[in-house]
């Protein structure tokens, strides 16, 4: 017996979303789906998450999270579910089981706990929220542009709730709810379906963060409630390498005419391994050293860009977002300004940004000390990164 499992439904095939699965768009820097896997995976009382995926969807979902417990999904969302629950009935079953749609990824770790205390007392729960605007009925349509229907009688809105997922039950109870359903016909979600067995189901308070992505609009406004739950962190970087000659001169991912060049373990991008340094620092992972020893081969000509992007991607992994870089270039030569643009270019490539959030400069120590003197290169980075705020 598992114990709880969380079961995300993220069949759909995004019809309304101009075709491309909605689950596997990006907000806030990952996949709609990996938010709310995240958020189950990292609860105490969670022991397992399977996700239920559509035909043919098997890469988007490798892609999103690599390799974890799935199942392919049916028709319809409640076949979906079925399949689903049928799947963990065949490997261990569960004590209990929370449903949620992958299309809401605003899951907090409140929402789940109090589904789970209330399911000690019923065998299921759902989060709803009170219907806060004038609801009527729809009149007949009148023949004039833009105007969708005529006003009918009000509705009492005290008596209607906002019903949202994850829906939590007794697994024992929803299976059985599920087997018993009629195939022809259908459900909107499974707190229904326990309903029509003859169980009660409680409501728990939601949030409007839970609402649903629908429509294209509908990720700006998450998007914009994501940021207002994220802080900013900066973190310097800096870097030198010895010119010399016989080596190729790699600087900000651009390799540059000159007559000398670095020398390093790897490539010796000086300019890469301080932005990389400077995206490590903002989230405490170390330097460039802990994650590519110099003792270590493989490292030996690396190109630095690959450093970088494994910067990058453990920002990425955390849900954070790269919101500016400026690098400062230490030498006397070779110029850096005609290179500048095309260094931005690269950065942010790398960095997978747009081009205006990277500044490279260069300045020169008035031939002082070692750069002055021609003798190597020295790079200083500062990177400033978001990130949700309870990491």
């Amino acid at each position: 017996m598992n114990g709880t499992v969380a079961l995300i439904v993220a069949a759909g095939t995004g019809s309304r979303m101009g075709g491309s699965p909605k689950q596997y768009w990006q907000l806030g820097g990952k996949p709609v789906l990996a938010h709310s896997h995240e958020r189950f995976s990292k609860h105490h009382a969670i022991g397992q998450v399977l996700v239920v995926i559509g035909p043919d969807q098997d890469e988007f979902l490798f892609n999103a999270l690599g390799n974890v417990p799935h199942v392919t999904g049916g028709a319809s969302r409640r076949e979906s579910v079925r399949r689903g629950l049928e799947w963990i009935a065949a490997n261990g079953g569960a004590d209990r089981v929370l449903i949620h749609d992958a299309a809401r990824p605003g899951l907090s770790e409140r929402v789940i706990d109090d589904l789970l205390l209330i399911l000690e007392k019923a065998p299921g729960a759902v989060p709803v929220l009170p219907v806060v605007d004038t609801l009527a009925s729809a009149g007949p349509r009148l023949d004039i542009p833009r105007s969708l229907a005529t006003l009918g009688n009000t509705v009492d809105r005290e008596v209607l709730m906002r019903v949202q997922t994850p829906q939590a039950f007794d697994f024992s109870a929803i299976l059985a709810a599920h087997r018993d359903w009629p195939e022809d016909e259908d459900a909107t979600d499974d707190a229904q379906i326990l309903r029509r067995a003859g169980h009660a189901v409680a409501a728990v308070m939601g949030e409007e963060k839970l609402n649903k992505l629908t429509h294209p609009d509908d990720f700006a406004v998450a998007e914009a409630q994501l940021m207002s739950r994220m802080v900013s962190r900066s973190a310097s970087g800096f870097d030198v390498h010895r010119l010399e000659a016989g080596e190729e001169l790699w600087l900000g991912g651009i390799l540059i005419p000159h007559d000398k060049g670095l020398s390093g373990h790897s490539d010796a991008d000086v300019a890469l391994h301080a932005i990389t340094d400077a995206v490590l620092g903002c989230i405490g992972a170390g330097d460039i050293g802990s994650h590519f020893p110099p003792s270590d081969a493989q490292w030996r000509g690396a190109s630095s860009d690959r450093f970088l992007d494994h910067a990058r991607s453990l920002v990425a992994a955390k849900g954070g977002v790269i919101d500016f870089v400026d690098l400062t270039l230490i030498c006397e030569a070779p110029k850096i300004g005609p290179y500048r643009d095309a260094m931005r270019a690269r950065i942010a490539e790398i960095l997978q940004v747009p081009r205006t959030r990277i500044s490279v400069k260069a300045t020169t120590t008035e031939r002082l000390g070692f750069t002055g003197r021609g003798e190597g290169i020295a790079a200083q980075a500062m990177a400033t990164v978001r990130l949700p705020e309870d990491l």
